[in-house]
């Protein structure tokens, strides 16, 4: 079934209104003389056509279609469009339909692209790096993606091709990180995604420039301070070039974990160690710090003394007695005289006089002995030994540097070649022989006798004393 429509297009001043034109049967095809307009002559074939269609009122689809015929006297409008055409239902359809899928082609469907953006993770510390992932992003048929400008909020820009980017970020607190995806048909989207980036704590450390050798260095770091103001741990290492751990890593000693440290160095020379302040997110500060030891100054003096030793006892024979003492402890020994005395039988019958015997033995290596004699009737029995020159005669009134008093002592009491006569001295005392008094064995009335050792020992006794500030 087909319907018949005709339009047509005519000024509105040419088409006839209630007011100035008629319509007369009897015409027929004539044409109908305007009078407003009396040059403009109108088909009556026409007009009626016009005036309704030829269209069955039938025909469901023609009924969609119907063009109502203009109300004459309210149309404003200069132009009505008429065409005239057979339309087949089925193609009408399908037009449509055509019409509304190919709307896009025409400019009036979305190209625009949708932007998608992910990061790794949201919250950092300063120095840390961030991946963006804008490859979620899409863009509608037939267009691609072209590029992604990448906007990290700290002032720095990325241009790239892929979907993917990472950045360090330096600055702290929050950023606003951005893509703008655009594709190829100059469309672009962007989306955002909120970071924050922790900053890491201020060290405040105060601290001496110096110390002397011995001296304890307050270590003060109590007024260190974290911007957010979180909660701060503190780690020292008092020497970077020191495994006090042993775990073979130097630089991650912790020898103290408090605001405030009490350093004690014994050793002159620059000291470099480290305090570390941990905030409450794991963001980290070190400060390197260095401590000047200077080494003390000794005045020294050697002073002379003469040292008297003395002991008594009795011995019967084939006994001893064994004497220890120090005589060079903080000394340099300069000569030993020992004298071992017995004493004097009165009576004849008591002659001759004892045998006893005097050693000497010192750690030093060196020993020596003697037996009594009698040279003179008048006189008793004895034994000395005597040992001059036993080292140099020392230097004195002179100052020197050290790290302390001990390790100069030590130093100048254990010069080389200067060391004789140190550390323990016994003596010993042997009763040798008690009875040859009578020839008969056993018929003694001397069965002992009494001794007395008397020892002078000349050393140099070592002074010191401390000079400067």
């Amino acid at each position: 079934m087909t319907s018949d429509w005709i339009f047509m297009c005519l000024p509105s001043a040419s088409l006839p209104t209630r007011a100035n034109s008629t319509t007369r049967s009897d015409l027929g095809s004539k044409p109908v003389v305007s009078r407003s307009n009396p040059r403009t002559l109108i088909p009556s074939s026409i007009l009626d056509t016009y005036m309704r269609p030829t269209a069955s009122p039938m025909n469901p689809l023609n009924r969609a279609l119907r063009l109502e015929p203009p109300n004459s006297h309210m149309s404003t409008s200069p132009c009505k469009s008429t065409v005239t055409g057979t339309i087949n239902s089925t193609i009408a359809i399908i037009a449509m339909i055509l019409a509304t899928s190919l709307a896009g082609c025409s400019g009036i469907g979305n190209s625009a692209p949708n932007a998608r953006i992910s990061a790794d993770q949201t919250e950092i510390n300063v120095g840390e790096t961030v991946n963006f992932d804008a490859r979620e992003s899409s863009t509608p048929n037939p267009t691609i993606v072209d590029e992604y400008q990448w906007d990290f909020g700290d002032g720095n820009q990325k241009t790239t091709k892929q979907g993917v980017v990472s950045h360090t970020f330096l600055s702290s607190g929050y950023h606003d990180v951005r893509v703008t995806v655009l594709n190829d048909a100059g469309e672009t989207d962007r989306a955002s995604v909120s970071l924050f980036v922790n900053s890491a704590p201020t060290v405040v450390l105060e601290m001496p420039g110096y110390i002397r050798a011995g001296d304890t260095a307050t270590l003060d770091a109590s007024e260190s301070f974290d911007p957010e103001g979180a909660s701060m741990e503190f780690i020292w290492d008092f020497n970077i070039m020191s495994d006090s751990n042993n775990d073979g890593d130097p630089s991650n000693d912790a020898d103290s974990v408090s605001p405030m440290a009490e350093l004690t160095i014994d050793e002159s020379g620059n000291r470099t160690g480290s305090i570390t302040v941990v905030d409450d997110k794991g963001a980290t500060s070190t400060a390197i710090w260095s401590l000047m030891v200077t080494s003390r100054t000794f005045n020294v003096v050697w002073e002379e003394q003469i040292l008297d030793f003395g002991w008594s006892g009795y011995l019967e024979q084939g006994q001893s007695f064994t004497i220890e003492h120090e005589p060079g402890l903080g000394a340099r020994v300069m000569q030993v005289n020992a004298t071992l005395t017995l004493a004097r039988d009165l009576l004849p019958i008591m002659w001759p006089e004892d045998n006893f015997t005097l050693s000497i033995d010192m750690q030093s290596g060196w020993s020596s002995f003697s037996s009594t004699q009698q040279d003179n009737v008048t006189q008793n029995s004895s034994a000395s030994i005597d040992r001059g020159q036993m080292n140099s005669y020392p230097e004195s009134g002179y100052t020197v540097t050290s790290d302390s008093k001990s390790i100069l002592e030590a130093a100048l009491l254990n010069e080389a070649g200067e060391r004789f006569g140190q550390g323990t001295w016994q003596w010993t005392i042997t009763a040798d022989q008690c009875d040859p008094d009578l020839p008969v064995d056993g018929v003694d009335p001397d069965q002992g006798n009494d001794w007395d050792l008397s020892a002078r020992v000349v050393v140099f006794v070592l002074r010191l004393s401390e000079v400067g500030p």
